[in-house]
């Protein structure tokens, strides 16, 4: 192993100006991702500033009625939070649908937005990766893809997103509230992950020295009535070939008035799938509009040779979950209230 400092922050600006003032420093918050690029030599920071004590751990809402998570706020501590429970079921869902009771209670809400691609070749640091090592190549785009993206990929690199809950927050158009040395700026949740483009190596657009210290939803009264649905190779431990979430406005005759959905599993980043969208509002809670709404989102799909059946998986699970929320009362809201 490589030998690094440690640094305990004090306070939120504390911890950024010790980051910033080294490139080779690195937060330390849950560590459910860092400690295992550690392990495997993908990550190897001469500097670890912990953050995991600092008082970014409360969940509240403010005057507005927007909903604000701290950095630090557990996985666990989220999804059995009373108020996401009944007003955004989706989030609850995606959390407890994550890694394993241990890793949810020790995994962090700032933490869970930076993990990174679980992509064989970036974690095997005996093979080639552009997203580790820029300019070395993409072994995935001929090699081993089953788990890979099918929207928004580039010839550098095609890996996928491992994140569920930034997946339903992408749906419920969070904000991510972010410290750097010049203030605190805010970071729309859909615009805070990168597509692989030419700069595979960036999966965010944090600056080096920029630290998380809360997430924001926005007031949206009908999200109590979403879902998320994650497809898997079993029922628990395992990263999404498929996920869906989404949020349903119904007008009282089921002609959907508004609609949020964004999928997982799929893309370099949390795909909003702004084309479904689109083609739902206004239609009746259809199967053939469902379908429509899927091929919308589709079109610009380019599947590899091992996971072209990700296409059709989308065409299946995306009407799955609006059937479900179509119903008289919505599902998944009926269930966030009998939990609650």
């Amino acid at each position: 192993m490589k030998p690094f400092a440690y640094q305990r922050a004090g306070d939120p600006r504390a911890a950024v100006a010790a980051v910033s003032a080294r490139p080779d420093a690195a937060y330390l918050g849950g560590g459910t991702n860092l400690v295992d690029h550690l392990k495997l030599g993908v990550a190897a920071p001469g500097l670890l500033v912990d953050v995991s004590r600092l008082p970014l751990d409360r969940v509240e809402e403010l005057p507005d009625g927007t909903l604000r998570a701290g950095a630090a706020v557990r996985n666990s501590d989220l999804a059995a939070h009373p108020l996401v429970r009944r007003r955004y079921p989706v989030l609850a869902q995606a959390l407890l649908s994550g890694a394993s009771g241990q890793l949810r209670n020790t995994a962090t809400t700032g933490g869970n937005l930076l993990q990174r691609t679980r992509c064989v070749y970036f974690r095997d640091v005996t093979t080639p990766c552009n997203k580790r090592e820029p300019g070395t190549g993409c072994p995935a785009l001929s090699g081993v893809n089953r788990q890979h993206a099918v929207l928004g990929a580039s010839e550098l690199c095609v890996a996928a997103h491992p994140s569920d809950l930034a997946v339903a927050l992408a749906a419920l158009d969070a904000t991510v509230v972010v410290l750097g040395t010049e203030g605190e700026r805010r970071v729309p949740l859909t615009g805070f992950h990168r597509l692989p483009g030419d700069r595979p190596e960036r999966d965010t657009v944090l600056e080096h020295g920029e630290l998380i210290t809360a997430v924001e939803l926005p007031p949206l009264p009908w999200a109590a009535r979403s879902a998320y649905r994650k497809v898997r190779d079993r029922a628990s431990f395992a990263f999404a070939l498929v996920s869906v979430a989404a949020a349903v406005d119904l007008a009282g005759d089921g002609t959907v008035r508004d609609v949020r959905i964004a999928l997982g599993g799929v893309a370099h980043k949390p795909w909003r799938a702004l084309r479904a969208e689109d083609a739902l509002r206004g239609a009746g809670p259809t199967e053939e509009a469902a379908l429509a709404a899927a091929d919308a989102e589709l079109a610009d799909a380019r599947p590899l040779a091992g996971n072209a059946f990700k296409v059709p998986m989308v065409r299946r699970t995306l009407p799955a979950v609006l059937r479900e929320l179509a119903g008289p009362e919505g599902r998944a809201e009926r269930a966030s209230e009998e939990r609650a």
